[in-house]
């Protein structure tokens, strides 16, 4: 269907352009080269991604491990949270990212001054990684696996991969790959919590953050790639038909005249 006079628009326009914004959204989170492989540190937001992400928690630590204050502590990660910020701001970057990780780490200062346990710091993590769990479980159970819907995207095959068993499963299995981090974290970091080992559990929030996350997302990306053909061989050339002779047509012998 075209635009008619009364302003109908074309629903193949309209799906166009839904395919348009998806793929964009699956960029945003997934980032490859120019040969269409992964590239991980762009996916995970670079250096910086993993400065601004990772710094506020290690000033927290830091300052709380050396002052045992947990206001100072607080007061520490939001500056740096909020000079990130700023920054991003300043230079134009995008609003939401910007804005993105200083709500979070305002949301983790807030549990844990209204509880006055540092430890609670880290609890919002907990629900975070709680959802993310649930979330990736859902989507296996119900055959739509999360790294299909977002490596499928990126890929161009938009959801053809859920005609292919074989390709199903193995998004699938990818996606349970990236269920483990969430599952991992909340298994080693929980008794850390109920311990009270805050220092233990601000070291295992960081060395399980981003670097663990990423290499999931290699490892299911590289498990879900799809199967190149092989390059076709050279063919041989057809053997030439014989020739025969016309049937009315005697075959002339020696001495014949």
């Amino acid at each position: 269907m075209t635009p008619d006079s009364h302003g109908q628009h074309r629903p193949r326009q309209v799906s166009r352009d839904g395919e348009m914004q998806l793929k964009s959204a699956a960029g945003s989170r997934v980032r490859t080269t120019s040969d269409g492989s992964l590239d991980v540190m762009a996916s995970v937001g670079g250096v910086r991604g993993l400065i601004e992400s990772s710094l506020p928690s290690v000033a927290f630590l830091a300052a709380f491990l050396v002052t045992e204050d947990l206001m100072a502590s607080l007061i520490g990660s939001v500056a740096v949270g909020v000079a990130f910020a700023v920054v991003r701001v300043v230079q134009k970057g995008s609003l939401v990212q910007s804005l993105a990780g200083l709500i979070g780490i305002l949301i983790c200062a807030f549990v844990a001054y209204r509880s006055g346990d540092a430890r609670d710091f880290y609890a919002w993590g907990f629900l975070i990684n709680a959802g993310y769990l649930l979330a990736f479980l859902v989507s296996i159970l119900v055959r739509w696996p999360f790294l299909g819907l977002l490596f499928g995207i990126v890929r161009g095959e938009a959801f053809e991969w859920r005609k292919d068993p074989v390709r199903r499963r193995r998004y699938a299995l990818a996606t349970w790959i990236l269920l483990a981090v969430p599952g991992l974290r909340l298994l080693v970091q929980l008794p850390l919590y109920l311990a009270d080992d805050v220092a233990g559990l601000g070291t295992a929030r960081l060395v399980m953050g981003i670097p663990l996350y990423a290499l999931a997302l290699w490892v299911g990306w590289m498990i879900t790639r799809p199967a190149v053909a092989p390059p076709a061989g050279p063919t041989e050339p057809a053997e030439p038909a014989e020739q025969t002779e016309p049937a009315g047509d005697s075959p002339r012998t020696e001495g014949s005249s």
